[in-house]
């Protein structure tokens, strides 16, 4: 189950930092798709993803790292659901809702891991 839970962990690290600095670096194409939040928002958003990503490998902070990032991508998920009604894998709200599930799971691993020792 720990081998398992590192390798989802450094997935999703390598994940949510690409996505981070998506959000910060290459904020036009999405402030074009997405006109939710704005662009003060979506940095913030990136922000909290790099920082998440980096949290996320670092033993001592990954069941708090994993929890935040599972409740923000959830969150964001139903922002997604809520500006766009086409279910395709090419929509934000599936690989959200996806990643939500796969870092809560993380989440839950670790703290349960912790907890059992």
């Amino acid at each position: 189950m720990n081998v398992l839970l590192w390798i989802l962990q450094i997935a999703l690290a390598v994940l949510y930092f690409a996505g981070g600095q998506y959000k910060v670096f290459k904020f036009d194409p999405l402030a074009n798709y997405m006109r939710a939040l704005p662009r003060g928002g979506w940095r913030a958003v990136g922000v909290l993803e790099i920082v998440g990503a980096i949290l996320l490998v670092v033993p001592a902070t990954a069941p708090l790292a994993a929890a935040a990032l599972a409740i923000e991508t959830l969150a964001l998920g139903g922002l997604y659901a809520r500006y766009s009604t086409k279910l395709a894998a090419t929509n934000p709200m599936t690989w959200a809702v996806v990643m939500g599930l796969l870092v809560a799971f993380v989440a839950y691993g670790r703290y349960a891991l912790t907890t059992a020792a």
